[in-house]
This record gives C-alpha cells, structure tokens and sequence, in this order.
C-alpha cells in the first residue's frame, strides 16, 4: 500500500484554510460595515443627480438666453419694418457677406441692418453733446459743429460695414492657415477609397482642434452634399463661403473630375503639391521682405544707442576736462 503523499496533503490544508478565511473576513468586514455600501451608492446617487441639476440649469440659461436673443431681434425687426427696410433682411448678397464673416443666424441681417441704422444718429448725438457740453462753445462756431455731427453719423454708418468686412479677411486668414494641412488629409482620404462626404467628414473631425472655422465649413459641405440634389452646387456654394483662390481651385477639381469621370485622388494630388509650392513661396517671399521691413526699427532704436554707446564716453570725457 502506497504511503501518503504529506507534502501535497498539507499545502491542499493550507489552502483550503486560507480560502475560508479569506470568506470568513470578508464576510466579518461587510457585517461590520453594513452600512458602506448604501453609502457608496448613497453617494452616486447624488453626483448623479447633482450633474442633472446642473445640465438643467445650464440648459435653462441657454434658452433664455435665446428667448432673450429673440426677442430683441424681433423689436429689431418690427422697426426694420415700420421703416420699410424689411426687404433688405432677404437680400441675398448681404446674407453671403454675413455668410462669409462666420455669422449665419437667422437674425444676423436683422442684428447688422438695426446697428446700420441706429449707431449713425447715435455717433452723432454723441458728438454733438460732447462739443457743446464738455468742450468750450466759444472755441467753436456752429459751421465746426454741424461739420464733426455729420461726420460722425457718416462714420456711423461705415462703421458696421467695415467691421463686418475685417471679419470676414481675418476668416479668410484662418482659413488660408488651415487649407494647406486640409488639402493632404483630404488627398490621404480620398486615396485610401473614400468618398468625397467622408473625406470631408474625417478632415472635419480631424481639424476640429486646431481650426475650428474650417472644420464647420466642410461640415456644412458634407451636410450640403447629402441633402442637395446637385452636389456640383454643394462644392460651389463652399468656394461662395470661403472667397479663396486656393479653395475655388479644388472645387472645380472635384467637379471637373466628376464631370468627365477622371480620378479625383489625382486631381487632389496635383493642387495639394501646387499649395505647398505656394506655402512656400509666400514664406520666402516674406522672409526676403524682412530686412526692409526691419530698416525703420533698426534706425529708430538701434542707431541712437549706438550713438551713446561710442561717442558717450568721449563727451563725459570732454565735459569733465
């Protein structure tokens, strides 16, 4: 008869015992705490409730904040057409330039038409009030007067303009930053397989991060060319909105492309070599324009220090003989 193994018998005891234990103090630490775990899901239970509170209230700020929103542009707009200016909300060619500056509301003409029509007198008002109350009468006769009120309600009225048109160039701008990095992930994009919607659509989340203005163009783009019949209008409507040079071209890439049945990866391919090459240029062209541009500087700043520094010594020299 074989002798029994002690060795093996033991560690199977040991492990045994250490199991029990191991179920005896785990069920010693939740009787001795019953508690803990209602408190834990006490205590979830009210961050839950604590995040809904608080995306309730951010949401009812937001809709007053757009009830609010809409009932100024609608006294706009009750003005606007007492005024007999309601037609000029529907102008096509103000709501692209509204368009172009990144302002697409359906009240932004209504917004841009009221300030065009209240800052003037306003500006002017101003004016007056302050040459009469602030600056002496007797410094002025009534020919300045009238002179400054009107040239103020004519800057008034120039104002909104000019300012709409510096937010369009300074999109224009950040799109122009953007294009070059957006045409190769589109190039990679439509090299791998994709259509023309998910290139757009991936670039769009690509870019997200780091060019917010080009993004929403091409997510508009992407929108335009699903729901429109013609998606040769969809690509023109984006070279509308972007006023680019660089963009017009890929556009009618695309739509040349899908005219007459030809690659569009090659297509892309060709435009995006021809970007970088005028990335290119236009960095060197800046680069060659930086010592004429640094000459006015140099001369303001540089040279009268320089001055001190060499003929200093020599005038507190001859000032103390």
């Amino acid at each position: 008869m074989a002798e029994p193994d002690w060795m093996e018998l033991y560690v199977s005891l040991a492990a045994g015992l250490g199991v029990a234990l191991t179920i005896v103090a785990a069920g010693m630490f939740f009787a001795a705490n019953p508690q803990r775990a209602k408190l834990n899901k006490r205590l979830k239970l009210v961050k839950r409730e604590r995040q809904q509170l608080r995306d309730a209230h951010l949401q009812s700020a937001s809709q007053r904040r757009a009830g609010e929103a809409e009932r100024q542009a609608q006294m706009m707009r009750r003005a606007l057409k007492k005024l007999n200016m309601e037609a000029l909300i529907t102008d096509p060619e103000l709501k692209m330039k509204l368009a172009q500056a990144g302002r697409r509301g359906r009240n932004e003409a209504v917004r841009f038409l009221f300030m065009r029509l209240v800052v003037p007198p306003v500006l002017a008002i101003g004016t007056f009030l302050y040459l009469y109350y602030v600056v002496h009468p007797e410094n002025f006769d009534a020919l300045r007067y009238v002179l400054a009120t009107i040239g103020m309600g004519a800057i008034g009225y120039f104002l909104p303009g000019v300012m709409l048109t510096n937010q369009r160039q300074k999109r224009q701008t950040e799109l122009m930053k953007a294009y070059p990095e957006a045409l190769d992930l589109l190039t990679i994009c439509v090299e791998a397989g994709m259509s023309i919607e998910q290139a757009f659509n991936r670039v769009s989340a690509e870019l997200s991060g780091e060019s917010a203005t080009l993004a929403e163009e091409l997510r508009i783009t992407t929108a335009e060319l699903s729901y429109l019949g013609d998606r040769r209008q969809a690509l023109e409507n984006l070279a509308t909105r972007t006023q680019l040079a660089a963009v017009r071209s890929i556009t009618s890439a695309m739509i040349q492309a899908e005219k007459y049945g030809t690659p569009i990866a090659q297509a892309l391919r060709v435009i995006s070599q021809e970007a970088r090459d005028d990335s290119m240029a236009r960095a060197e062209q800046k680069a060659a324009s930086l010592p004429a541009k640094l000459t006015i500087p140099m001369i303001v700043f540089f040279v009268p220090a320089l001055f001190v520094v060499i003929l200093g010594p020599a005038a507190l020299q001859m000032m103390a003989n």
